[in-house]
């Protein structure tokens, strides 16, 4: 736990800085080894950049040298960065100098998981950390932080506080039951679990649009042929993307784009023309088609007058009917926008329509459930703590509390507090080397 570890901790490729990070009990002695401040400094002071020369293997660069205290850094430890020229050489050769100074190479997010085993940061805070990193909408950055700065691990942490109050009246009550003359209020107790239900119920309903978060929201482009699917498709994503063509069946595979709206991620699939007669490779197109929508969270079905075609009956989405080259031909029928793919007209009250189907309230203060490891916790939660409602005044109290310290451990694996190695290394697995 004490040695040294180190790695490059920027991006890999050719930058303006690069940063190499050393966290460990020596890590400053390794780090002085091959820096020479450039004034002359008689002692290293923690939270200073000093300039000077970096010892690389087999040459110097002239950057800065920055050294963290512990236990104020963001592992716990010492930590000490080299902030040299951002080239992919320069960054290699200065670790491999580190590493020959008295280091070694850290490991998959090992900085993080430091952090959290010296009580830097929860394991919740770890995993809210990774997905800002690898966010790829506004929305996501927005629940990452709010799992990054302990909001979600403040939430779980009152409902064990919660918890831990009921079982030490419990414990009272069992131990020691005649100093208790009116006997143990199981009214009380009961009416104290199921407010706990009820919050953790609140929190995992929060999981179905933290998923829209995270993975996006899946919708499918469906329509007969020619009725301008990959015209739209394109309209949407604002460039060409799929190929245009009027001749029927040029779609034979998936094509996928992503827009952002609202901050949410939306993942548009191109699906082939549905129609019956079809060759042999179109056939595999439609097929292909029809295991989109399935398993899509909306459908655009374009039709462009010429009627729409069959939707799975197994698809349980939403579904918007557009009707396509408004520009062309007068609207007509059952639909619920009309767009012209190509001169743009509709387009934008078509993604309002899109934005109502991943609508997410992701305010800087809301907490959303965007980990299937959290929803897994908080639902085995939920199952104790029903278990101990639906059973106090039937059961002893002692059974009761059975369930209730089980409720506490699988709100424990969120926070950290119980989670086992492998769930520990499963989290911090996810980081990049340097991280």
């Amino acid at each position: 736990m004490y040695e040294n570890i180190a790695a490059i901790s920027t991006a890999n490729g050719t930058g303006g800085v690069a940063i190499i990070r050393i966290s460990g009990k020596n890590s400053l002695n390794t780090a002085l080894k091959m820096f020479k401040p450039a004034a002359n400094v008689k002692r290293i002071m923690p939270n200073y950049m000093y300039s000077g020369n970096i010892i690389g293997d087999g040459f110097e660069d002239y950057g800065f040298m920055v050294y963290f205290k512990a236990p104020r850094s963001f592992t716990g430890e010492d930590i000490v960065e080299f902030h040299c020229h951002g080239g992919v050489r320069i960054a290699r050769g200065i670790l491999k100098k580190v590493l020959s100074s008295g280091a070694r190479a850290a490991e998959r997010g090992e900085f993080t998981r430091r952090a959290f085993l010296n009580g830097k940061l929860s394991l919740a805070s770890a995993e809210g950390m990774a997905d800002m990193i690898n966010a790829e909408s506004l929305a996501l950055v927005r629940a990452g932080s709010m799992m990054y700065f302990e909001k979600l691990t403040a939430q779980v942490r009152e409902l064990q506080d919660g918890l831990k109050d009921v079982l030490a009246r419990s414990a009272v009550e069992i131990d020691y039951p005649e100093e208790d003359s009116d006997g143990v209020d199981f009214a009380e107790i009961s009416k104290k679990i199921k407010s706990l239900q009820q919050s953790v119920s609140a929190l995992i309903k929060t999981y179905i649009g933290g998923k829209k978060l995270k993975s996006g929201v899946t919708v499918a482009i469906c329509g007969k042929p020619n009725a301008g699917k990959s015209s739209l498709l394109n309209a949407l994503l604002g460039y060409d993307k799929a190929i245009v063509s009027s001749q029927a069946g040029t779609t034979r595979d998936i094509v996928e784009g992503e827009i952002e709206i609202n901050g949410v991620k939306y993942i548009l699939t191109d699906t082939a023309g549905i129609r019956e007669q079809a060759g042999e490779i179109e056939s595999i197109g439609i097929e292909r088609a029809k295991n989109a929508i399935v398993s899509a969270d909306v459908v655009l079905s374009v039709t462009d007058g010429s009627g729409e075609a069959d939707i799975p009956r197994e698809f349980s989405g939403k579904k918007f009917t557009v009707f396509n080259k408004c520009d062309k031909v007068k609207p007509s029928g059952c639909y619920d926008v009309a767009v012209s793919a190509k001169t743009g007209a509709g387009i934008e009250e078509l993604k309002e329509k899109l934005a109502q189907t991943g609508a997410v309230e992701y305010a800087s203060d809301k907490v959303f459930i965007i980990e299937e490891r959290h929803y897994d916790a908080l639902s085995r939660a939920a199952e104790f703590l029903k278990s101990a409602a639906d059973n106090i005044g039937s059961y002893t109290l002692d059974l009761i509390t059975v369930d209730l310290k089980e409720a506490w451990s699988a709100l424990g694996e969120i926070t950290g507090e119980t989670a086992n190695e492998e769930i520990i290394s499963t989290v911090f697995a996810k980081f990049c080397v340097g991280k």
